[in-house]
């Protein structure tokens, strides 16, 4: 599997630490992140991950910047992104199983490295359930194509 990884300045040392240990599983990761401790602006990552995940460049994506918040509301903007902030593991599994959710945000201001180790555990080992769930995310995705024409 495929994951692409997005950051901000706020987040490169999380990332590369993230990236070691997605490796380390057997992933492959494509890094679309900075790698500059110099302000940068969080939108211009989610957006890169979030077009990677939607064109089919990478099965999912994972992004973090000082809350996870501003950069997974970028992601979202992006047609077929269903991004999610965690900040606990409970939360990371059930958004796959219920929301088919392909990009996890965290933010590395809010979380500590082994927490957000387990977080993407949870979210990368879950999988959508389907059935009532496909209901509702079809009906998340009908708003997005009657209100992005």
């Amino acid at each position: 599997m495929k994951i692409g990884i997005g950051n901000d300045h706020s987040a490169v040392d999380m990332k590369n630490e993230v990236v070691d240990f997605l490796v380390e599983q057997g992933y492959e990761v494509v890094n679309y992140g900075t790698d500059s401790y110099e302000s940068c602006n969080y939108p211009v990552y989610g957006e890169k991950v979030a077009n990677a995940v939607a064109q089919g460049n990478v099965d999912l994506g994972i992004l973090i910047c000082g809350t996870g918040v501003g950069i997974s509301l970028a992601a979202n903007k992006v047609k077929g992104i269903r991004a999610v902030v965690c900040s606990e593991p409970y939360s990371a599994r059930l958004s796959r199983e219920h929301n088919n959710t392909n990009i996890l945000a965290f933010g590395a201001r809010v979380v500590g490295i082994e927490l957000a180790k387990m977080i993407i555990t949870e979210w990368l080992n879950a999988e959508f359930q389907g059935g009532r769930h496909q209901t509702r995310v079809d009906m998340i995705m009908d708003i997005e194509e009657r209100k992005c024409k």
